[in-house]
C-alpha cells in the first residue's frame, strides 16, 4: 500500500504552517506613518526621542496608533503610525516644528512612510510582508551620471601636489610644474636633474607613467596615470558615491531603496513610495566636506560669543567644543583622509585612529611641527553650515597616522570614525533621467498582476480537475501549496516584488503543473500496462521523478545565469524563478504524493482510481 511514514506527513504539515504564517502578513495592508530621522550627520537618534514625539502629539491632541524606535541604519529613527492620512499630514508639520528649535537649520526631519499592519504575534516570528518595487508602489527613479572629468582632474591635482612635495623633499631643482591635459609636466634645468627626478618619482609613484619631454636645452618630464590606476580611480569614485547615497536615503523613510551601478559611470537610484521629487533631489545631491583647522587662541576660550572675531578667523557655535573660533585656512581637508577607525589610546580610553595619504601626512607634519600644545578642530560642512566634530590638543608632531583622544565613550569614537570615513561624494553627479511613478499606477499594476495570477491559476485548476478528476484535484492542491510556499519564502527573505517578479510567479505556476502532468500521465501509462492501482501510483511517482528533476535542473541553470549576469528587473525575475523551481519540486512530487497516499493509501483493496479516461490500446 502507498503510505508515507509519520515524519513525512509531519514535514508536509510544518511546510503548510510555514507557508500560512509567512504569507499572511501580505494581506493585512499598510497604515500611514511618519519616520523621524536625523537631518545632520552628527546627530544620532536614540530611544529617548520617542518620549519627545509622544509628548508633542499628546499636547496637540493628535491621535496615533503606535510609536516605535528603529535602531537600523547608522543613525536610527522613530516611527509613528496613524489611522488616516489627514492625521499623518498634520503630525508632520507639528513634529518638525516642535522638535527643531531653529527651522532654518533643522535637526530632525519627518518623512511620509507606510508601515505594515502585521499583528504583533506574526512580527515576533519575523513574519513581514514583501517589499513592493517602484513599479508596484510608485515613487521616484533617477539615473545619475558621475562627472568622470572631475574625478580625473581631482586625482591629477593630487598627483601634481605629490610630485612637487617629493622633489622638494629630495632637493631636486626644477624650473616649474604645470598641468598639460591629462598629465603633469615637470620642467627641469638640465639632463642630470631630469634623470634624478625620474629615478625618485618612479620609486615613489607606483601608479605613474614617466616620459621624457621638452627639448635638449629645456628638458621636461611628463607624469601621467597608468591605465590601471586611472580605471581604479574611476571605479573607486563610483563606489564611494554609491556608498554615500546609501547612507543618505534613509532620511527619506524609504523601506527598500535600489541604488546600483549601471555601466561605467552611471548610478540608478529608485525610491519606492517617495513622491516629493524636490526633497529627494536635495538629499541625494547633498555635499558634505571635512576640514581640519587650528583654533585661533588669540580669542580666549569661553569668551567667543562676545569677543571680536579676528580677520581670517570665524566663529562656530554648533558641535562638540563649540563655541570656538577657528582659522579659515584648513590644514587638510577630508580628501586626504584615507581611513578612520575607532580604537583605544595608550591609557585604554576610546580614541579614533586616522590615516592620511602621503601628501596629507606631509601637510600635517609641516603644520603641527611647531604647534605642540595648541588646539586643533575637525569641522564637518553640510548644506553650507559647519559643525565642530571635535576639538583636540596637539600632543606631538602629527604625521600620516595619528589619534584623536578624549572621545568619552566607544560609541562616540565609532560615530566620529564613521563621519570621517563617509566624507562627501567622491565626484559630482548630474541627473540625466528622472521619472515619477504615481501610487495609482502602482495600484493598477498590482491589481493586474494579481488578477493575471489568479485567472491563470483558476484556468489551470479547471483544466486539471476536468481532465484528471481526483488526481487533478491533488495537482491543484499541490499547486496551491507551491504558490503559498513561494510567497512565504519571498516574504521571509524580504525580497522586493516587482512586475517581473509577478511574471515569474505566473511562469512558475505553469512550470509546476507540468510536473504533475508528467506524474499523472505516467500513472495512466502503468494502468494501461495492466498494473494494479496501488502499483501504478507507486511506479508512476517513482519513474516521473527523474524526468521532473532533469527538467527543473536545466531550467534552474538558466535561472542562476540570469541571477549572476543580470541586473535590475532581470535579477528580480531570476530570484523568484529560482525559488519557484525549488518550491515546485517539493510540492509537485512530495506534497502531491502525500495527498494521494492519504486519499488512497489506506485502502487495502483498490479496484480503480479517479484519474480520468485511461485509453488502452486495441489488442
Amino acid at each position: 500500500m502507498n503510505r508515507y511514514p509519520l515524519w513525512k506527513n509531519i514535514l508536509i504539515a510544518i511546510a503548510l504552517l510555514f507557508g500560512v504564517i509567512y504569507t499572511l502578513p501580505n494581506f493585512f495592508g499598510e497604515s500611514p506613518a511618519l519616520q523621524i530621522s536625523s537631518a545632520k550627520a552628527t546627530v544620532k537618534i536614540d530611544s529617548s526621542l520617542t518620549g519627545q514625539v509622544e509628548a508633542a502629539l499628546k499636547k496637540a491632541a493628535l491621535p496615533y496608533q503606535a510609536i516605535s524606535y528603529d535602531s537600523a541604519g547608522d543613525q536610527g529613527s522613530v516611527r509613528v503610525r496613524f489611522a488616516d492620512t489627514d492625521t499623518q499630514f498634520k503630525a508632520k508639520g507639528l513634529l518638525e516644528k516642535e522638535l527643531n528649535t531653529d527651522p532654518a537649520d533643522p535637526t530632525y526631519v519627518a518623512a511620509f512612510n507606510l508601515l505594515p499592519n502585521t499583528p504583533a504575534l506574526l512580527q515576533s516570528l519575523h513574519a513581514f510582508p514583501m517589499y513592493l518595487g517602484l513599479d508596484l508602489r510608485g515613487g521616484v527613479h533617477f539615473l545619475m551620471q558621475v562627472d568622470t572629468k572631475a574625478v580625473i582632474n581631482k586625482r591629477l591635482q593630487g598627483m601634481q601636489s605629490s610630485v612637487r612635495s617629493i622633489l622638494i623633499d629630495k632637493k631636486v631643482r626644477y624650473a616649474g610644474i604645470s598641468r598639460s591635459g591629462d598629465s603633469v609636466e615637470v620642467r627641469l634645468n638640465d639632463e642630470a636633474s631630469r634623470n634624478a627626478a625620474r629615478d625618485i618619482l618612479s620609486a615613489q609613484l607606483s601608479d605613474a607613467v614617466l616620459k621624457d619631454g621638452g627639448t635638449a636645452t629645456e628638458p621636461s618630464l611628463i607624469v601621467s596615470l597608468n591605465p590601471q590606476a586611472l580605471k581604479g580611480t574611476l571605479e573607486d569614485a563610483v563606489q564611494q558615491n554609491i556608498s554615500t547615497l546609501s547612507k543618505r536615503v534613509n532620511e527619506l523613510g524609504v523601506a527598500e531603496p535600489v541604488i546600483q551601478r549601471q555601466g561605467a559611470d552611471r548610478i540608478v537610484v529608485q525610491l519606492p513610495g517617495v513622491q516629493d521629487v524636490t526633497r529627494a533631489k536635495d538629499i541625494i545631491g547633498r555635499t558634505a566636506t571635512l576640514e581640519v583647522r587650528f583654533v585661533d587662541e588669540s580669542v580666549q576660550r569661553g569668551t567667543e560669543d562676545s569677543a571680536t572675531i579676528p580677520f581670517g578667523s570665524e566663529l562656530f557655535k554648533v558641535g562638540r567644543g563649540a563655541p570656538v573660533v577657528l582659522y579659515k585656512d584648513p590644514i587638510i581637508t577630508g580628501d586626504y583622509i584615507s581611513n578612520a577607525t575607532a580604537s583605544f589610546d595608550q591609557n585604554h580610553q576610546p580614541a579614533v585612529s586616522i590615516d592620511l595619504n602621503g601628501d596629507g601626512g606631509r601637510r600635517m607634519r609641516e603644520a603641527t611641527r611647531d604647534k605642540i600644545g595648541k588646539l586643533m578642530a575637525i569641522v564637518l560642512f553640510e548644506k553650507g553650515r559647519g559643525e565642530v566634530l571635535t576639538v583636540a590638543t596637539i600632543r606631538d608632531e602629527l604625521g600620516a597616522r595619528f589619534q584623536i583622544t578624549g572621545m568619552g565613550s566607544p560609541q562616540a569614537a565609532t560615530d566620529l570614525a564613521l563621519l570621517l570615513r563617509a566624507g562627501s561624494l567622491a565626484a559630482p553627479m548630474e541627473i540625466i533621467e528622472e521619472r515619477t511613478i504615481g501610487p495609482q499606477l502602482g495600484a493598477d499594476n498590482i491589481a493586474k498582476g494579481f488578477h493575471s495570477t489568479i485567472y491563470g491559476f483558476a484556468a489551470i485548476a479547471i483544466f486539471m480537475i476536468i481532465y484528471y478528476l481526483m488526481f487533478g484535484a491533488f495537482s491543484v492542491f499541490a499547486l496551491a501549496v507551491n504558490l503559498l510556499l513561494l510567497i512565504a519564502a519571498l516574504s521571509l527573505l524580504q525580497a522586493t516584488l516587482t512586475l517581473p517578479g509577478i511574471a515569474a510567479i505566473a511562469f512558475t505556476l505553469g512550470m509546476a503543473i507540468d510536473a504533475n502532468v508528467l506524474i499523472n500521465e505516467r500513472i495512466r501509462e502503468e494502468l494501461r500496462n495492466g498494473s494494479t492501482p496501488h502499483a501504478a501510483i507507486a511506479v508512476g511517482f517513482d519513474r516521473a521523478w527523474a524526468t521532473i528533476l532533469d527538467s527543473n535542473v536545466t531550467t534552474l541553470i538558466a535561472g542562476v545565469a540570469l541571477l549572476i549576469f543580470g541586473s535590475g528587473p532581470i535579477r528580480g525575475f531570476a530570484v523568484v524563478h529560482c525559488l519557484g523551481i525549488a518550491t515546485s519540486i517539493f510540492s509537485s512530487v512530495f506534497v502531491s504524493r502525500g495527498v494521494a497516499n492519504l486519499w488512497y493509501g489506506r485502502r487495502k483493496k483498490l479496484s480503480r482510481i479517479s484519474i480520468g479516461q485511461v485509453w488502452k490500446p486495441n489488442t
